[in-house]
């Protein structure tokens, strides 16, 4: 039969260009190797990878009647595997050549090359501008939402469902998007390839009952038609021949030519960025990890890649709710997801031992070198620095497993501040929260080269700016919100630099990082005494048990205070000059609670 699984090489886990054929390569022998752990350990309760077992063969000529497929204009297909175990996943990955099984050191991984795209392709996300329509209007037209044409929508379209009417089977995928049974989104997925389907298994919320499937009704539909390319991309004014193109008004997306699984969950994100603030009441959807407390507190962690917004919300003494994806509404905090999408980049069990541990049996790996006994090499980036891992969240042995909790007692705002200025931690007032969150700061250094040794800022709205559909002032509206009814305590928490910026000054410990979140977290920090920011106003503490009271004060950690208020006022400037396009928007001016210059 034709399936579109072909497409992917058995040898060394690489996609097959169409019209490209490699001689056969023996697979590397090794010997089989003695495993810490073959399957997800059981949880005291909750799911787990028996619990998820509602499968559905359907097969004949009207199988894509019975499945709903018809509706897309999907009829040819006479196999359709839907919301296959995760059992199942892994037979059919192998019997498809879909890619390789690595030897985890907990586990046998199933493991895949994503071809020439190994990230995201933002240059290539669109979405469809029908006029006159609610999304026209709301959407933030810009560089990030790119409008297409809705007849371009329409060919593309077109295209998919006759690709998939050439395909003897397919697999569908039906979920839920939160957590939240009130607030949740149901999404149907249509892939041409099992791991596909078992990325998504593991990134969103599984549904627990054959009576849910049966009466499921998708919100939107995504079909991923990723070995195919849309090859009138100039005709139809796109980028390259890669493109996802999302349509709101007709609750449908199609993809094409990018074989990289994070393209499904961002896009989906995004569209949760649209839906969710236009609700009734309006809900607010974060770019964030969350976790909570034994007595029930939670806690809010955002913040840019590099930051430690994985890394400092994974703490042995709370429960993860989620690391990457949350909405609040009227009842709390929720996850999108039902698992996590992590890097790989330098893994070791001593650094990230939860992840490196949830790479086992389920789990599936992303453009990670495997060496010849065929265990996993997370230090060889010769492929990409964006190896990625993704894996149920009940891989996780301390995560809340209602995935939903109450409304947050603290929200951190972390940062790496290689220009030295920022303190290790600051209280933010109800405006100087909205400021920082439209504000996304962190910094990074500008490369590698010799000599070249001065930081560069980065400002990312929202902590998200690549997944905010709506414009930022409207999420920052929903925060302030937020925060004033529920008396939310904000943070800016830096792990960057003391003693001067980034090569004169020293990185602050994880120890130090760690301890300003513990007094948040324990509440001690409310106890103490604070003295005023002279040029960004914040509150910073000036003893907490723990922290060497020098690095509270940070200027006092430079052998020239004067060059340090230089390098402050350069920051308060970059700050200044990335706010003025908010200034004027929203509900609330915030510049006012930026720094002073």
């Amino acid at each position: 039969s034709r399936t579109a699984s072909r497409a992917f090489a058995s040898q060394a886990c690489a996609f097959t260009p169409r019209g490209v054929k490699f001689a056969p390569r023996e697979q590397p022998k090794y010997t089989q190797r003695v495993f810490k752990s073959t399957v997800a350990e059981t949880p005291v309760s909750g799911e787990t990878r028996d619990t998820y077992n509602i499968s559905q063969h359907v097969e004949g000529t009207d199988a894509c009647l019975k499945v709903g497929l018809d509706n897309l204009g999907i009829t040819n297909p006479s196999m359709i595997h839907r919301n296959l175990s995760y059992q199942e996943l892994f037979e059919h990955e192998k019997a498809n050549d879909e890619g390789v099984v690595a030897n985890a050191e907990y586990g046998e991984t199933f493991a895949v090359d994503t071809g020439k795209y190994t990230g995201r392709s933002p240059k290539d996300k669109w979405v469809v501008l029908n006029p006159g329509s609610e999304s026209a209007e709301n959407i933030d037209w810009n560089d990030i939402n790119q409008p297409c044409e809705p007849w371009v929508f329409d060919e593309l379209y077109d295209k998919a469902v006759e690709h998939f009417n050439t395909l003897d089977r397919c697999y569908v995928f039906d979920c839920y998007v939160g957590a939240s049974p009130n607030s949740r989104r149901k999404v149907r997925f249509v892939h041409e390839m099992a791991w596909q389907q078992h990325f998504v298994t593991n990134m969103f919320i599984r549904p627990e009952t054959t009576e849910e499937l049966n009466n499921f009704e998708p919100d939107f539909v995504v079909i991923n038609c990723c070995s195919q390319e849309d090859t009138e991309w100039k005709r139809h004014k796109l980028h390259s021949e890669t493109a996802a193109v999302f349509n709101v008004e007709k609750s449908k997306a199609v993809i094409f030519g990018t074989w990289y699984g994070g393209e499904n969950k961002k896009g989906v994100f995004s569209l949760m960025n649209y839906w969710l603030p236009l609700s009734e009441p309006a809900q607010f959807p974060m770019h964030c990890s969350a976790n909570v407390g034994k007595d029930g507190d939670v806690a809010l962690f955002f913040g840019l890649s590099g930051t430690g917004k994985t890394t400092l919300s994974a703490d042995p003494h709370r429960a993860l709710i989620g690391d990457d994806e949350h909405g609040w509404d009227e009842d709390g905090i929720y996850n999108f997801e039902g698992g996590c999408y992590a890097k790989t980049i330098n893994l070791t069990e001593q650094t990230e031992p939860d992840i490196y541990k949830a790479i086992k049996t389920d789990a599936l790996l992303e453009n990670v070198k495997l060496v010849d006994d065929m265990s996993p090499d997370y230090f060889d980036v010769t492929k990409t620095e964006n190896g990625r891992v993704s894996y149920p969240i009940f891989h996780i042995p301390n995560y809340h497993k209602p995935q939903m909790a109450g409304h947050p007692e603290n929200i951190i705002f972390l940062s790496c501040d290689a220009f030295g200025v920022l303190p290790p931690v600051a209280k933010l007032s109800s405006g100087e929260a909205m400021y920082h969150f439209l504000s996304g700061y962190t910094a990074k250094v500008a490369g590698t080269e010799r000599g070249i040794i001065e930081p560069q800022a980065t400002f990312s709205t929202c902590f998200g700016a690549a997944f905010m559909t709506l414009h930022p002032t409207v999420y920052a509206d929903l925060l302030q919100k937020k925060l004033d009814t529920h008396g939310t305590h904000t943070y800016l928490v830096n792990s960057g630099w003391s003693g001067g910026a980034y090569g004169e000054g020293e990185r602050m410990s994880i120890k130090t990082t760690r301890t300003c979140i513990d007094a948040i977290l324990d509440g001690s920090i409310q106890h103490t005494e604070f003295k005023k920011d002279p040029v960004f106003g914040f509150e910073v503490p000036v003893h907490l048990d723990g922290v060497d009271p020098g690095v509270l004060d940070i200027r006092s950690t430079w052998s020239d205070p004067e060059e340090y208020d230089v390098q402050a006022k350069k920051l308060a400037k970059m700050y200044a000059d990335n706010f003025k396009k908010y200034e004027g928007k929203g509900s609330v001016d915030y510049t006012k609670f930026g720094p002073r210059i």
